[in-house]
């Protein structure tokens, strides 16, 4: 490129548009800003540009949905690269950016400085003439716009047409299998078949038969030959879930699939071919499950290909309100409140959500919300409500400052019938009590395993086990 670069800045507020310019101009660029589709129309018919800037919500339509229109306004359909900014930060619009052949997306609020790093590797780019895809119809259930979900966003936007292998990790309750669903919907497999297999649920001697099938008499009880996952996801891909599970055995052989594409089914000598997609996910530290011996690290390298660490709910604190009113409506639309009237939850109720750590995280939120709309008896569901589900020592601040006094309350709250109680408490006392250590500690675990009075590693252990992030 010679000359200085020339941007047009779509943007019909007037105070983000000057911002942008002004930062943009700083660094040696002229702008020229449209505050309409109509008057970028205009801009684009009068002179040429390096690089568009461009909002998707605009007086007179959509700045993404009309980037078709702009490719017939250039000379030779040349699009130049476009960065796309927009407060709907959802997964629909990272994807449809992506689908548009945007050069990068931006939710709003974005870094300034990120901003102009996308402006200056937009314009080092060179101009394509490619056709945008058809964008998708489909809703991905992705629900979020804290920045903490902005960058999952992204990253699968960027995976689009992709079919590269995926790892995600985060706590149980993050929503790792919608957001392989997700990956999948947009990939270049979307037309094929998504199959998931859960490492966890499957007794150990029978995952090898799951994943690559049988012939008759392999085993006591293989009473007639039957396929496993990787016949059935041939052409699509394959949601390896709680891959931390998987016993070493298994792990030898599915790194040989991923090597070579050929595998045996269990009795056969007969070898079969796959071309499968692999998403794998787990709660688990593989690392660590390395350094234990538990996991093979050549295999942990083969899915680390594109990792994505779903932030657990409690880093996501400003999409709780939004999320308990999705499931709200969700439940309602089931008829899980069928004859209720609809039912809401007040401003303070949402702020007891606000404040509770959600150790089960995003599942644990929707199936709150569904016990509050079955148990509840009002239309206004309020903090008594949410405590009463929540349980006595979830909401401490509620309690009496004696902890005997606590403990009763919990053991009057529980079922007149109910046994092993000690178990019961403690499970409930210890995770809060080594997330409020660990936090104390600056989460440097041999502080915080000597405050406790503990091993290190035991308490590495029951960080694991309790799934403390």
């Amino acid at each position: 490129m010679i000359g200085t670069p020339c941007i047009l800045l779509i943007e019909d507020d007037k105070a983000i548009g000057t911002v942008i310019r002004v930062a943009l101009e700083a660094e040696a660029m002229t702008v020229h800003v449209a505050t309409s589709i109509a008057a970028r129309n205009d801009a684009l018919r009068a002179q040429q540009f390096d690089a568009i800037v461009t909002d998707v919500m605009l007086p007179d339509g959509n700045g993404l949905e009309t980037l078709n229109d702009v490719r017939a306004l250039l000379p030779s359909n040349m699009l130049p690269p476009v960065i796309v900014l927009s407060a709907q930060n959802t997964l629909d619009t990272a994807i449809a950016a992506a689908e548009e052949g945007a050069f990068e997306y931006l939710p709003k609020p974005f870094d300034l400085n990120e901003l102009i790093r996308a402006v200056r590797s937009a314009i080092a780019r060179p101009v394509s003439n490619a056709t945008a895809p058809d964008i998708s119809q489909s809703k991905h259930p992705l629900i979020g716009r804290d920045p903490a979900m902005q960058h999952v966003y992204r990253t699968i936007a960027r995976l689009a047409n992709s079919d590269l292998t995926v790892l995600i990790t985060g706590e149980s309750g993050t929503g790792k299998e919608l957001v392989a669903q997700a990956i999948h919907q947009t990939g270049l497999r979307k037309s094929k078949a998504f199959v998931a297999i859960n490492m966890a649920a499957i007794p150990r001697e029978l995952i090898e038969s799951e994943l690559f099938g049988h012939e008759k008499g392999a085993f006591t009880g293989a009473h007639s030959r039957a396929a496993g996952t990787f016949d059935a996801a041939n052409g699509g891909t394959l949601f390896l879930d709680e891959i931390g599970d998987m016993p070493l055995e298994a792990q030898t052989r599915l790194l040989r699939v991923l090597q070579s594409g050929e595998y045996n089914p269990i009795g056969s000598t007969r070898t079969r071919h796959t071309d499968v997609r692999i998403i794998a996910a787990t709660n688990k530290d593989l690392p660590m499950l390395i350094e234990q011996g538990r996991f093979r690290e050549d295999l942990y390298f083969r899915l680390n290909v594109i990792p994505l660490a779903l932030p657990a709910l409690r880093d996501r604190p400003s999409d709780i309100p939004i999320l308990a009113h999705h499931f709200l409506n969700v439940s309602s639309a089931k008829g899980l409140m069928q004859g209720q009237g609809q039912k809401h939850l007040t401003n303070a109720a949402l702020q007891r959500l606000a404040d509770y750590s959600w150790p089960g995280n995003v599942r644990e939120l929707q199936h709150l919300i569904q016990r509050l709309l079955l148990l509840s008896r009002e239309q206004q569901i309020d903090v008594a409500d949410i405590d009463a589900q929540l349980g006595v020592l979830s909401v401490a601040s509620q309690l009496p400052t004696s902890f005997a006094g606590s403990v009763a309350q919990w053991v009057n709250a529980q079922d007149a019938n109910a046994s092993d109680l000690h178990a019961a408490l403690l499970a409930e006392i210890e995770r809060p009590l080594l997330q409020i250590v660990l936090d104390e500690a600056g989460r440097n675990q041999l502080k915080a395993a000597a405050r406790l009075g503990i091993n290190r590693n035991t308490l590495r252990k029951k960080i694991r086990d309790l799934g403390i992030a």
